[in-house]
């Protein structure tokens, strides 16, 4: 089994590149995994990992036949490579998922995340983890304004990115796929926008939102089915984008009664 003693080596290097910079990673053609949790999420659910590095004195518990390179490291070395440091064990680079529009399986009844322009990875990854609550489908990313496998969506999907079905795609191109499924298409905006819990989800539905700052692109408000908001009773005038996800997906989940 490899062993890696040395902050200096240049496979720690390229491993930091990998965690701080988009271009390296596109590229490369991989991403950093921080946690073994994760990791196993990752391997459960058919990505291809490269290569596993763990903290000395961790046993890995998997079949390292199924993974070409495992390497144990110095604890100053994993500490260097891991943001979690000694709760983590297990750093791992992986190879991205290239799934399009017209690969995504769907269920009878589907139920669809839109992300319009989405750009703070905290919240990508908030909204990862209420999409593999629910039962999600797919996740939509049209015209993304951060790299999906940015580490901190990574860290706060706690995994859940490997449980999506995740699609980047134009906005013209998501709106064609939506329609040639026949799935309704709820925008959530603040202009002429009804309550969300006045419309119907049990039929195949997409919900669209957008960024805090600037909300949906015109495009959606005009090609919706319906716009919906969910009113505020305090002085803001809407929740942090995470939130929201989580409260109009879940009132869909209730409305299918499952």
């Amino acid at each position: 089994m490899k062993q890696i003693t040395s902050t200096s080596n240049p496979f720690i290097k390229k491993i930091l590149l990998l965690q701080e910079k988009s271009r390296e990673r596109k590229e490369e053609g991989l991403f950093v995994i921080d946690g073994w949790k994760e990791t196993q999420l990752a391997i459960a659910n058919n990505f291809e990992i490269d290569t596993i590095l763990f903290r000395k004195g961790f046993e890995l518990n998997f079949d390292e036949s199924s993974v070409e390179n495992v390497v144990e490291v110095s604890e100053e070395v994993f500490d260097k490579i891991s943001y979690r440091g000694n709760t983590s064990k297990v750093v791992a680079l992986a190879k991205p998922k290239n799934i399009s529009l017209q690969n995504i399986s769907l269920s009878k009844n589907p139920l669809i995340v839109v992300l319009d322009g989405i750009e703070k990875p905290g919240n990508v990854g908030g909204m990862l983890r209420t999409a593999d609550a629910t039962g999600a489908d797919a996740v939509i990313c049209c015209n993304p304004q951060t790299d999906i496998y940015n580490p901190n969506i990574i860290r706060s999907s706690v995994g859940c990115i490997f449980t999506q079905q995740i699609v980047v795609s134009s906005k013209e191109e998501c709106y064609r796929f939506l329609q040639e499924q026949n799935i309704a298409i709820y925008t959530t905006s603040l202009k002429a926008a009804n309550n969300y819990l006045k419309d119907n989800y049990t039929i195949p539905s997409a919900f669209v939102f957008g960024t805090e700052a600037e909300g949906v692109d015109a495009f959606w408000e005009e090609h919706s089915k319906q716009n919906i908001i969910i009113p505020m009773r305090g002085q803001n005038d809407s929740l942090n984008v995470s939130n929201a996800v989580a409260v109009i997906l879940f009132e869909a989940v209730r409305q299918r009664g499952n």
